[in-house]
């Protein structure tokens, strides 16, 4: 008969393997640096590329000081349909303006904002977003602006997800900002949208703090009110930093060529080429937009984030096209 001494002992024997197995695999997913990419070649390209450049005395090795690392962000770190969400944020303003602009009413590309008729907006045209733009963002001071827009992130909501539009930050992204920090490299935003917009949320949102936000600026004029000094936003472009301006907003600003970029559009595809044609080791990437459930599928024919020439050349040239559907676990962080 067996005694409750040695039936103990075998049960705990016989239990010893599925403890060690879940204690290597709890080992393993807290040492995943990226648990929101799915196992498999584009992961691996990301993780052999790190190694690579940090490998201190590789052939591929590079300092610190020179592992810059640059990302889009509009469809490339949070979502950007059914509409950029500057462009969300701007229509907004009008709104809250109108009673101050009464005229407003009878006039286009207003009249159509605050009847809620797109049709009628998208027949405005680049001229008449333009002219949103300029108004919704200007005549203020920057602190103004500024407080303008945080007051609008913590209101504001997704038509579609009703969550915040800064809580539509892709989970795999956030991990892999994180990741190449870690790793010693410096990431940078280097995006089409306004410059002091993504100011207000990038650091809280991604890390990226304000000094390493690139994007399209507007003019500013110094003054004083009531004796304090302060910058006033004019309506006047000063610069794009979209397509071929990209490139040269990352030489003025950060002064190295990246050794990796990130985009999801043509509209990267300037700084896409450019951090490629550097010498040594580089990773370029794509984000592809491929998953209608849980964000949206979208790429040659879209009205907003068109990949079309960039996809083209990414796959002639082997950059690293990340489909969205099958590389990414999850999109989104869980809701607060």
């Amino acid at each position: 008969m067996t005694t409750p001494s040695r039936n103990f002992f075998l049960q705990t024997f016989l239990a010893l393997p599925l403890l060690l197995l879940a204690l290597v695999s709890s080992a393993f997913a807290q040492s995943d640096p990226l648990p929101s990419w799915k196992d498999g070649a584009v992961k691996s390209a990301i993780t052999d590329f790190v190694a690579k450049v940090t490998k201190d005395g590789g052939a591929d090795f590079v300092k610190p000081q020179e592992r810059i690392a640059v990302f889009d962000n509009d469809g490339t770190l949070w979502s950007e349909q059914p509409m950029y969400f500057q462009l969300a944020f701007a229509l907004d303003r009008i709104k809250a303006m109108a009673p101050q602009h009464p005229e407003w009413k009878d006039t286009e590309p207003f009249k159509s904002v605050l009847a809620g008729d797109i049709k009628g907006l998208a027949a405005s045209g680049e001229k008449g977003l333009m002219e949103l733009m300029a108004v919704s963002h200007s005549g203020m001071t920057t602190d103004e602006y500024a407080a303008i827009v945080a007051d609008w992130l913590k209101t504001a909501r997704h038509p579609r997800f009703d969550r915040p539009y800064d809580e539509l930050v892709y989970q795999p992204q956030l991990e892999l900002l994180g990741y190449l920090r870690a790793n010693g490299f410096k990431t940078f935003i280097v995006s089409g949208g306004g410059v002091e917009f993504m100011r207000g949320f990038a650091e809280k949102a991604y890390g990226i703090p304000p000094e390493q936000v690139i994007g399209s600026a507007g003019v500013t004029k110094f003054e004083l009110r009531d004796g304090k000094p302060v910058l006033v936003k004019e309506p006047k472009v000063e610069f794009i930093d979209d397509g071929p301006g990209k490139p040269s907003g990352i030489n003025n600003f950060i002064g190295r060529r990246p050794i990796l970029a990130f985009g999801n559009s043509d509209g990267d595809q300037q700084m896409l080429e450019w951090t490629a044609a550097g010498d040594g080791a580089r990773f370029i990437g794509i984000v592809h937009h491929t998953d209608a459930d849980r964000e949206w599928a979208y790429d040659r024919q879209s009205h907003i984030g068109k990949l079309d020439k960039a996809l083209d050349e990414g796959t002639a040239k082997g950059w690293t096209i990340v489909d969205m559907k099958s590389d990414w676990l999850t999109i989104y962080p869980p809701a607060k």
